[in-house]
């Protein structure tokens, strides 16, 4: 594994990562989860979860590593008695469909999406070769491909977000950290806000403070009352960043430097949109 994959492999997945990550935010998604008996923070959950079958809670607890147990047992296994793991994931995609149809307008038809949703998939398929050690990335690469080019360009992107993100998790486990200290780690660079990370993951009071002094206790967080890297944590940071991008390098292998380059091209303008479109909350500035 060379730096230089690693470095490709970080740089794909971070211009295509809207295509995937509109769906945990699109109204689209909460009408369809609702519709079939699963409302709020479940519909999130169940459907993510879904691939991997009707599993218990604390499947979802150890895959999806970061969040608040107690907030995962309120949707699981209760969203697998409101609807079957198919009918969930049939939800899901046909709230894929409808968001990135409103999301892209014109540009779902064009050239550029079939033939960005082809380089993706050779990518995407290479790396079901390696689903030993990533139990959520394995679940999703079972699932059957769909036929129209934006659906496969998404799953694809799906497929490479989740072996990405298995990956992750053990670097961070390997690196000595619970879900909660990771989440203190990762609002101390600034990235995220610790309101929003709190907020989301539904960490009380208690625990956070506790996960606070525990990475403070390694020398990683700076003197003061904000939350901030220090030099030590900065590096701890980066070692954690640059060995989640060596495990998730073998999955771009296959499409090489060049086409994974001629695939940002491509897809860039349809990020582009997926964020401009307010899917996420917001809309760029043209600045």
């Amino acid at each position: 594994m060379t730096d230089a994959e690693a470095v490709v492999a970080r740089k794909t997945w971070r211009t295509l990562e809207p295509i995937h990550g509109l769906i945990y935010f699109a109204p689209e998604a909460a009408e369809r989860y609702a519709a079939i008996g699963i409302e709020g923070r479940a519909g999130y959950f169940a459907s993510r979860a879904a691939a991997m079958g009707p599993v218990p809670a604390e499947v979802v607890i150890a895959t999806f590593f970061n969040f608040n147990p107690r907030l995962v047992r309120a949707a699981i296994p209760a969203a697998w008695a409101k609807a079957s793991t198919d009918k969930i994931l049939d939800a899901r995609l046909d709230a894929v469909d409808a968001s990135l149809r409103r999301a892209l307008g014109d540009l779902i038809d064009g050239a550029e999406m079939a033939r960005a949703a082809s380089l993706a998939r050779v990518a995407a398929e290479a790396s079901t070769d390696e689903i030993q050690g990533r139990p959520l990335f394995a679940g999703h690469a079972q699932l059957p491909w769909p036929d129209e080019p934006h659906l496969v360009l998404w799953h694809a992107q799906t497929l490479l977000r989740e072996y990405r993100g298995d990956g992750h998790i053990a670097a961070l486990t390997a690196a000595g950290l619970t879900g909660v200290e990771a989440l203190v780690v990762h609002a101390a660079t600034g990235e995220v806000s610790e309101s929003i990370l709190r907020a989301s993951r539904a960490w009380p009071d208690d625990a956070w403070a506790a996960a606070v002094e525990s990475v403070r206790s390694r020398g990683w967080l700076a003197d003061g009352s904000e939350l901030q890297l220090s030099p030590a944590g900065a590096a701890h940071r980066q070692e954690v960043e640059d060995t989640t991008d060596r495990l998730a390098a073998g999955a771009y292998r296959a499409l090489g430097e060049d086409a994974c380059a001629e695939l940002r091209t491509l897809a860039r303008p349809f990020s582009k949109a997926i964020v401009s479109s307010g899917t996420f909350g917001f809309a760029p500035s043209n600045s």
